[in-house]
């Protein structure tokens, strides 16, 4: 059984969701999905859960992203990105001197209202097929923090930047604020995903690049473990009665805790349950260890969140 992920150079001109497609069908396997949309448009990382590490989506889907961009000043789309349709021009172009003070004050904590045009959902249905229907919807903004935006290359129109961000933060939005900050407008025309929580560039394949069935060996060497995928949550060995009684759907109790070598975790924290050096189920705290002793054996000390087929 395939479990992990794959991370995925995505090319341009594909859909996140059919570069997922693409996977299982190279793969041979029924379940899997991406752990954050990248634009038809867009390149780079797209890390692709496969089956049981699909109920891993959503931890892995709020890590914070990097991405390299290229905005285009004085243009104004729909869309907010090149490929849209132009309801805005101007040719009076501001100095590098303006431009690098502007975005220097974009960084931080700020609002974002998502594009019209994207997988944001409304009523169980994306944004961009409301507005394909000609409705285009008032939004309320959404607080999202840009880490750091490094220039790497004014040449006027285009101007190429480094950012690094939270999750939900659109590159789109960010170029289109710049320019309406700058009285310009501007759009995004260029857009790579360099970096998504723990994984990397180095990781990333190329699809493209494995086809064929007898390069489907080298695909599965490239699938990054479970274990591996959550590095800053404490993990538990658990000694085989203890991982059979998870397995049948038990809680972790303050007696089954006390018998491990326990981390510092306090109430609320996150912890793996590994077992025969796969993971079994992630858990929440419910008491802090340090008050294990004091507690009764028969509580439950922590809450299970998710359960795999281990």
């Amino acid at each position: 059984m395939m479990d992990g992920v794959i991370v995925i150079d995505k090319p341009a001109g594909k859909t996140s969701h059919t570069v997922v497609s693409d996977v299982k069908k190279a793969l041979g396997i029924r379940k899997a999905g991406h752990t954050g949309t990248l634009d038809p448009m867009a390149t780079g990382l797209l890390p692709v859960c496969l089956n049981e590490a699909t109920k891993l989506a959503g931890f892995l889907a709020g890590d914070d992203k990097e991405y390299l961009a290229t905005m285009l000043l004085g243009v104004k789309t729909d869309t907010m990105d090149i490929e849209g349709r132009i309801i805005g021009q101007s040719g009076n172009l501001p100095s590098e001197e303006a431009i690098k003070l502007m975005m220097s004050r974009m960084t931080g904590k700020i609002k974002q209202v998502p594009p019209a045009y994207s997988a944001v959902k409304y009523r169980g249905k994306p944004l961009y097929k409301w507005a394909r229907g000609g409705v285009m919807l008032e939004l309320k903004p959404r607080d999202v923090t840009i880490y750091s935006m490094i220039v790497e290359d004014i040449s006027l129109p285009c101007v190429t930047f480094r950012v690094a961000c939270s999750k939900g933060t659109y590159i789109r939005t960010l170029c289109s604020d710049i320019g309406d900050a700058l009285g310009v407008g501007a759009c995004l025309c260029d857009l790579r995903r360099l970096k998504s929580g723990i994984f990397t560039e180095d990781m990333a394949v190329v699809l493209s690049d494995y086809e064929g069935v007898d390069r489907k060996e080298d695909l599965v060497k490239k699938i990054l473990p479970m274990t591996d995928l959550l590095p800053r949550v404490e993990a538990i060995e658990l000694k085989d009665l203890c991982a059979a009684k998870l397995r049948n759907g038990g809680q972790p109790s303050v007696e089954m805790l006390k018998e491990y070598d326990l981390p510092l975790l306090k109430a609320g924290d996150m912890v793996k349950f590994i077992s025969r050096g796969c993971l079994l189920a992630i858990a929440e705290m419910l008491t802090p260890v340090n008050n294990l002793s004091q507690c009764d054996g028969k509580i439950q000390a922590a809450r299970i969140v998710r359960v795999f087929n281990c």
